[in-house]
């Protein structure tokens, strides 16, 4: 669908939108115009670059819990980023969206990464890859919360569930509401026998330089709950500096180091057969907890 609405149609149009998902809002606080930003992750094609509005034209996936799919102008949070894209780029994104007494205002994109870029002639020095259905996973060799070394390859026969934080990370819906999933999906696997024993949990870190094995356990030890964890279905893990990135390109895992010390980076959530073969990929945080059940139950049966 595209639409190229005038900005106060827009506003109208998104405020009632706003209202008919209200279920799907969450509103941090009763003073909408003071809450801070919500935050919600974008993929979509590039269309055209407006240079002296600091605007991209956007044709996106649908936003989960906030628009359908469309084509639509946005603001970027980093105009100096414009010079960096261009018509026909895959963009993976974060929209950040203000709320006033009139609904969604100041919408505009920061977190850009170009996952494919469209002209030939231009040389990107990462390839990601995609992960598809019935791709094999490459042996990835990791240091675990216990300082021990683990690779991916001595979990064949089990189905695994993977997926990518960093422990700083302060966004409640990218690295936090990943290991919380995980808190979840880990409780239900135990009562389920049977599953739980034919399952592996493996949260990655892309920050092996802060996310030492001390590191790692402290963080696992707070969302299992269990001061004293063995890890021995949840596990927590970092690859070297040298393997990350051979990890995070074939996982499809953006990564940018911030000014502040902080990690601009995407999502990838993906369940491992026991054949060590991607039986589902998640790109976004708009997964749920039942749907990632009931694929890693399919892929054990």
């Amino acid at each position: 669908m595209r639409c190229r609405l005038p900005i106060l149609l827009l506003l109208v149009a998104m405020a009632a939108m706003a209202t008919t998902m209200s279920g799907c809002h969450r509103r941090t606080s009763s003073s909408p115009a003071a809450a801070a930003p919500q935050h919600y992750p974008v993929r979509g094609v590039v269309i055209s670059i407006d240079s002296s509005s600091g605007e991209v034209l956007l044709k996106h996936q649908e936003i989960p819990g906030f628009m359908p799919a469309m084509t639509m102008a946005y603001r970027l949070d980093d105009p100096s980023i414009l010079s960096e894209l261009h018509p026909g780029d895959l963009i993976s994104a974060t929209l950040l969206v203000d709320h006033d007494s009139s609904g969604p205002t100041n919408l505009r994109l920061t977190e850009i990464d170009v996952i494919a870029e469209a002209r030939p002639d231009y040389k990107p020095t990462v390839n990601y890859h995609v992960p598809k259905k019935g791709d094999e996973v490459p042996d990835f060799s990791l240091l675990n919360q216990s300082g021990h070394k683990i690779d991916l390859r001595q979990y064949r026969g089990k189905v695994v569930l993977l997926t990518f934080i960093y422990t700083r990370c302060p966004l409640p819906d990218y690295c936090i509401r990943m290991s919380r999933n995980f808190a979840d999906i880990d409780k239900s696997l135990r009562s389920d026998r049977k599953l739980y024993q034919q399952t592996h949990l493996l949260t990655v870190s892309f920050d092996p330089a802060y996310d030492t094995p001390s590191v790692l356990r402290d963080y696992g030890e707070a969302y299992t709950g269990n001061a004293h964890e063995t890890f021995s279905h949840w596990e927590f893990a970092a690859p070297s500096v040298a393997e990350l990135p051979r990890m995070e390109q074939f996982f499809d895992v953006g990564v940018t180091p911030q000014a502040n010390g902080t990690l601009q980076h995407s999502l990838s959530t993906v369940v491992i057969d026991r054949q060590g073969r991607i039986f589902a990929f998640y790109p976004t945080n708009d997964w749920s907890v039942a749907e990632v059940l009931a694929q890693m139950q399919s892929a054990a049966s």
